[in-house]
Formats: structure tokens, C-alpha cells, sequence
């Protein structure tokens, strides 16, 4: 028998799906013996009996090997899995550690376990959580589970649930604990340390008690690393310090993640405009929206609107695709009716028909380099109006000098391939031209989006490529026409 007396945490990637495929072994295991004894014994009256017999050791160490598991394990075993595979582990899964798994769980994959899930379960498994917790998992519940739950609640715990509904995704008070620990300046540490020993555990992540005053004004901070080494009949004040770092509830959630990676924070208090404490944000929300965000910036570079379950139905991942392919197929489109345009040209030197995919290649990559770039350095608030128009003129440099270097590159081994001096000529000055356009698109295309107020990401890869595409053509085959036919 396996001991369950403690939950598995398993030390890297390797180990972790090791243990996932174990695991959905045992599945598919348990469900195969399941259907063949449902086969040798129809419906008659003892084969539930037979069946839990048959049955009972797969299912019992399936059982114990999911307890053992860390809530984001599981999480991560949920979201690999067929949607009648995840509901069958979802079954077995305690029902006191649902609200942490669904937590874990990316939000396609939580919406069909919450799908499957009657309001009694959705209260039971939401009412143990923390009210930021709940206000994370409030946006996909049914309304009748958020009406049970507000009336479920302490009303200490109902205010804080609805203020942390208030804030939209993107502000720092929709990452705010409001667990935190709180002390006087007129105190002895010795005080400060008694209290401590009240609680049965502190709040995770901290590492800093808030020094207040009566109307709870954030004075200062008090480390815990200095708590245990000053002599405990030495008052707060004279200990505290000033806050690294005070976020305001309603800033963006962009300000918080910049701040603890500037200053490598474990937790930061959040304020109102009266510098009251109202929460704190701590280091792993704050990983959590940055691996977030990076997620949405790469869906939204690709055109997708939203995350999706991979195992989501077809329609539902049709209905997620089908708008920036359908921006695709008109850029296509357009790059085809300007290959049109020089059909002369290409019949009388069909060189140009092998060679015109390299230059709006290389310009498409060049774009893209330059997009991500620019993405993030928007990001990390590095870009104002003030260095614009720097940035852009660095990139149209960068880009002459690729193109000139790598357009003789390839000049050479055109000249190699066809012994034409005009072509090698031709192909040098279209290299150029088009990374200077990757250049020019890569650099308007995220500013306008962030001009307009827009994830500078959306459909970026799409758009450059639509441009370097349809542009490297035209300049290829425009000079092609003028210099060689």
C-alpha cells in the first residue's frame, strides 16, 4: 500500500509527467476491466457487486496515487487529458480540495469541471476560499452558486469578496491578498512576537509585517528577519522601515509586476488614495499574471482570441481561430494578385519564381524579431513618446545593415546559381528595401495598436507577415521587371 500521509511534490518537469502518465494508466486501466466486466455480466442484479470486487484494487490505488498529489499536479493531469478521462479523475478527486485544483486549472479546462459540477458542489468546493480566491473563480461560477456563497459568507469575508470583484483583471487588486499581518509603532517587539504566536499559522508568502497606525495609515514595514534578531523591549518604530514599495489598488497590475522584479520583492502592501492598508500583493500572484500575460501575448501574436482547452470541441476551437485566418486568407490573397501583376516577368526569367520566397522570408522574420522586440520593451514601460522616434530610426539602421550583408550573401549564391550579375544586383536591393519595410511595419504596427489601446501583441505575426509578404514581392519583382526584362 502507498502512504498517503503526505502530498507527493514532485522535484522537476521529468518526474511530474512521469508520474501523470502513471497515472492515466491506471485510468485507462480501471475503466478497460470496468467495460469488460459490464460485458461478461450485462445488467444483471449482483454485477455492481461484481464490478466493485473486479474493480476495487485499480481503483483504490488510482485513488491513493491522486492524494498524493499537489493541487497544480493535478491540474496539470486535468488539462492533458480527453474530456471523459478528466471527468472520470475529476470523480475522484476529495471534494475538500476542489476550489484549490480548480484555482490551479487553466480557465477553458475549469469551465467543463465546473460544467459538470451541481451548485451544491460549486458552493462546498468555493466557500472554504479565501475572498480572492472566490473573486478569481467568480467570472466562470453560475449566479445562483454567487448568490449562495454572499449568503454563506461572514460579512467581513462578503466585503472583501465583493471589493475584490470590483477591480477589473489588469489592476493590481485583482492580485491583493487580504491576509496580512498588521502592527502598531508604540509596541515592543516582545508584543509584536506574542501575537505572532496567536495565530496557527502566518499568511503564506510573508515575509514583512505593515506597521499602521490607528486608522490603519501605512507608517512603515517591519521585516520578519529583524524581528528575530533585535532585542524584543525595543519598540516597532525604532526598527521599521519605510516601504519599499506602496501600490496603489487601482494601478495597473503591470506597475506591481515591474516593482517585484525590480526590487526582487516576496510581498508589497497595497494602499488606497488615503494610504490606508487595504491588502497585500505577494510574489506568486504576481508570477501567475506574468505567466498569464506571456500566455495571452503569444495567442495573441498567433491571432487567437482566447486560451483554449486542446482538447476542446471542434466547433468551440473553430469558432477561437476562425477570424485572423480569415484576415490571413485576404492578405494572402493580396500577396497573390501582386505575384500576378509581373506573371510576364516571371514567365520570361523563371529564377525569379525560386528566388522571390527567400526575400519575403527573411523579410518576414526580420519583422518579427523587430515586433517582439518592440512588444516588449511596451511591456516593461520602456517606450514614450519621447524615444520613439529614436527607437525607429535604430531599427531602419539595424535593418539596412542586415540587409545589405545578407543581401550580398545571397546575391553571391544567386550569382553562383545563374551567372547573372543584373539578378545579383537585383536581389542585394530588394533584400534591403524589404527589411527595411519589416522594419518600418514592425515598429508602427504594435505602436499604433498601443495608441488605439490595444494588446500591441494582437495578430502581430499575422500583419507583418501580410506586409513583408505582399511588400517583398512587389519590390522584388518591380525591380526585377525594370532592371531585368
Amino acid at each position: 500500500m502507498l502512504d498517503t500521509t503526505e502530498v507527493s511534490r514532485p522535484d522537476d518537469r521529468g518526474s511530474v509527467q512521469d508520474e501523470l502518465a502513471d497515472i492515466t494508466a491506471l485510468l485507462r486501466k480501471h475503466r478497460l476491466v470496468e467495460g469488460l466486466v459490464r460485458e461478461q455480466l450485462g445488467d444483471g442484479e449482483h454485477t455492481g457487486l461484481t464490478e466493485s470486487q473486479v474493480t476495487r484494487d485499480n481503483k483504490s490505488e488510482l485513488q491513493q496515487r491522486l492524494d498524493r498529489l499537489h493541487a497544480a499536479d493535478i491540474a496539470t493531469l486535468l488539462e492533458a487529458l480527453p474530456l471523459e478521462e478528466r471527468l472520470a479523475i475529476w470523480d475522484l478527486v476529495k471534494a475538500d480540495r476542489d476550489g484549490e485544483i480548480l484555482l490551479e486549472v487553466s480557465e477553458p479546462v475549469r469551465e467543463s469541471l465546473i460544467s459538470s459540477m451541481d451548485t451544491e458542489e460549486l458552493v462546498a468546493a468555493t466557500e472554504t476560499l479565501e475572498a480572492d480566491e472566490i473573486a478569481d473563480l467568480a467570472p466562470d461560477l453560475p449566479q445562483e452558486v454567487m448568490d449562495d456563497l454572499f449568503r454563506s459568507l461572514p460579512v467581513e469575508e462578503r466585503e472583501q469578496l465583493r471589493a475584490a470583484m470590483s477591480f477589473e483583471d489588469d489592476m493590481v487588486g485583482a492580485l491583493m491578498d487580504f491576509e496580512m499581518v498588521t502592527v502598531r509603532p508604540d509596541v515592543t517587539l516582545e508584543v509584536v512576537l506574542r501575537y505572532l504566536r496567536r495565530f496557527d499559522e502566518l499568511p503564506d508568502q510573508t515575509d514583512q509585517l505593515f506597521v499602521v497606525d490607528r486608522d490603519e495609515v501605512l507608517l512603515g514595514t517591519l521585516p520578519l528577519n529583524k524581528l528575530l534578531v533585535t532585542d524584543p523591549e525595543v519598540l516597532v518604530e525604532s526598527v521599521m522601515s519605510p516601504p519599499i514599495v506602496k501600490l496603489l489598488q487601482h494601478d495597473n497590475a503591470d506597475v506591481a509586476a515591474s516593482a517585484f522584479e525590480r526590487y526582487d520583492l516576496v510581498s508589497a502592501p497595497v494602499v488606497d488614495t488615503n494610504d490606508v492598508v487595504v491588502g497585500r500583493v505577494t510574489v506568486n500572484e504576481v508570477l501567475d499574471f506574468v505567466r498569464e500575460q506571456g500566455g495571452e501575448e503569444l495567442l495573441a501574436q498567433a491571432g487567437l482570441r482566447e486560451e483554449e482547452d486542446v482538447f476542446a470541441s471542434v466547433w468551440k476551437s473553430f469558432q477561437n481561430r476562425w477570424a485572423w485566418l480569415a484576415v490571413n486568407l485576404v492578405t494572402a490573397l493580396v500577396a497573390s494578385r501582386v505575384i500576378g501583376i509581373f506573371e510576364d516577368s516571371i514567365a520570361q526569367l523563371v529564377a525569379l519564381a525560386a528566388l522571390m520566397p527567400i526575400v519575403a522570408g527573411i523579410g518576414g522574420n526580420s519583422g518579427n524579431q523587430t515586433i517582439t522586440m518592440i512588444v516588449r520593451a511596451a511591456a516593461l514601460g520602456q517606450i514614450t513618446i519621447a524615444n520613439a522616434r529614436q527607437l525607429f530610426r535604430k531599427e531602419l539602421t539595424v535593418s539596412l545593415l542586415n540587409g545589405l550583408i545578407w543581401g550580398g550573401v545571397i546575391s553571391l549564391v544567386a550569382y553562383f546559381l545563374y551567372h547573372n550579375a543584373a539578378l545579383s544586383f537585383v536581389m542585394v536591393a530588394a533584400m534591403t528595401l524589404n527589411l527595411m519595410l519589416a522594419a518600418i511595419a514592425g515598429v508602427l504596427i504594435p505602436m499604433t495598436l498601443l495608441k488605439l489601446g490595444r494588446d500591441p501583441a494582437l495578430g502581430s505575426s499575422v500583419l507583418i507577415t501580410a506586409c513583408t509578404d505582399s511588400g517583398g514581392f512587389f519590390i522584388f519583382l518591380g525591380l526585377a521587371t525594370i532592371f531585368l526584362v
